[in-house]
């Protein structure tokens, strides 16, 4: 068949490019518009073939063979077919695995099937040399597309590059079109200063039940919590002392009547947040629990007109996934009296709109690579978006959040 069919390893095409631009391999360095690579691809193939393309295969790992935010947004688009492998992690680091199995599996069958005339192959694997040389012996032309490496030299197997008929290496330029490297100089959350009133905290003394055993505070320089000298030369263990108060023991010290005389006045119960510390009543104000969430605000008909728009436009970047969920909650919020309300809390998110903005902000891969935890600097940058579409579609502008 007079055609071409476009084989892509996402991570030797992802991988070398975030090498070119960021300088190291990892996928998290860049920013890929995906629609603007997927049609690169496919003009540059019908123009090197000088035949129409029947289909793009886009080839990746995931987690348990789950797909990701882009691959969702990949296999919706027209002639893209996504295929994956899984994604395992080793002594720290992610490895996929099956990927190259079947990259030489499908290009195998579609040279056996004679679904097309020319192949075009984006990849540096020589675990593919075998299936290369199968399709050339049923009549495909094989072209072997590179990144341009980084230092100059080859990134692909020698023996792959050989094999090919045709060779062709994506530069920097063209690279560009679609992909770019994040800016990592101005996070979403700096660390914090230091804050005098941590330190009044911890110095503040202890009620006598967080003192362990011992009957006599603890010296101002207390000796080696493991061994201290006995009356009769020896050494003997002593309970160590608690030296770190903590949120219940500073509770206790506010208790009526059991405040030291000498409690400093800056001592209070403090709590961490979304602007370093706080202080926070026990239990959430009425109106904080009294405000729905999106879940209950959201019809049948618009959580599926949710789901596309999270597939197909949706970029996943964490602010921008903030954003997109505050767009909601306030568009279809029937009693617009909860947005002062609201704005008066911030930077506080009430507790049960913050955890469905969180386990929102986790369909977009934000979890993939983290343990199952959203890296603090994504949790900050997801608020931050929240309270900036709040801001907007409140006019009430507020102080930026900074850790």
């Amino acid at each position: 068949m007079d055609r071409c069919i476009v084989l892509v390893d996402a991570g030797y095409l992802l991988g070398a490019a975030a090498s070119l631009l960021a300088g190291e391999p990892s996928r998290s360095r860049i920013t890929v518009d995906h629609t603007a690579l997927i049609q690169g691809l496919r003009e540059r193939a019908e123009s090197d073939t000088q035949q129409p393309l029947l289909r793009i295969y886009w080839f990746d790992g995931a987690p348990d063979r789950v797909p990701q935010p882009e691959h969702r947004r990949l296999r919706v688009m027209p002639r893209v077919t996504v295929r994956l492998g899984a994604l395992t992690r080793s002594d720290g680091r992610w490895a996929q695995k099956g990927v190259d199995a079947a990259m030489h599996a499908e290009l195998t069958e579609l040279a056996r099937n004679r679904a097309c005339s020319d192949v075009v192959l984006v990849t540096g694997d020589g675990d593919l040399l075998p299936g290369m040389m199968a399709a050339k012996e049923h009549g495909v032309a094989v072209h072997l597309w590179a990144v341009q490496a980084a230092d100059g030299d080859y990134n692909q197997s020698e023996d792959l590059v050989a094999e090919a008929d045709e060779r062709r290496v994506l530069d920097r330029t063209w690279i560009t079109k679609a992909v770019r490297a994040k800016d990592h100089t101005g996070g979403c959350a700096p660390q914090p200063a230091p804050r005098p009133e941590i330190a009044a905290i911890l110095s503040a003394p202890l009620p006598e039940s967080a003192l362990g055993t011992t009957t006599e505070r603890p010296d101002p320089q207390p000796r080696h919590p493991a061994a201290g000298p006995g009356q009769n030369g020896t050494e003997e263990r002593v309970p160590a002392a608690k030296g770190v108060p903590t949120p219940k023991d500073l509770a206790a010290l506010r208790a009526p009547g059991t405040q030291p005389p000498q409690h400093p006045a800056s001592a209070t119960l403090r709590w961490s947040s979304d602007k370093g510390w706080v202080d926070r009543p026990t239990a959430e104000p009425p109106e904080a629990a009294s405000m729905p969430t999106l879940a209950q605000l959201t019809t049948a008909e618009q959580r599926w007109a949710d789901r596309e728009e999270d597939i197909t436009t949706v970029g996943g970047d964490p602010f921008e996934v903030g954003q997109v969920f505050a767009r909601r909650w306030v568009e279809r919020l029937g009693d617009q009296s909860h947005l002062p309300k609201l704005s008066g809390m911030y930077p506080r998110i009430p507790h049960r709109v913050d955890g469905e903005l969180l386990r929102y902000a986790a369909r977009f891969g934000l979890l993939a690579h983290k343990d199952d935890q959203i890296d603090e600097r994504d949790r900050y940058a997801i608020r931050a978006g929240f309270w900036r579409e709040i801001s907007v579609r409140t006019g009430v502008e507020h102080p930026p959040l900074d850790g």
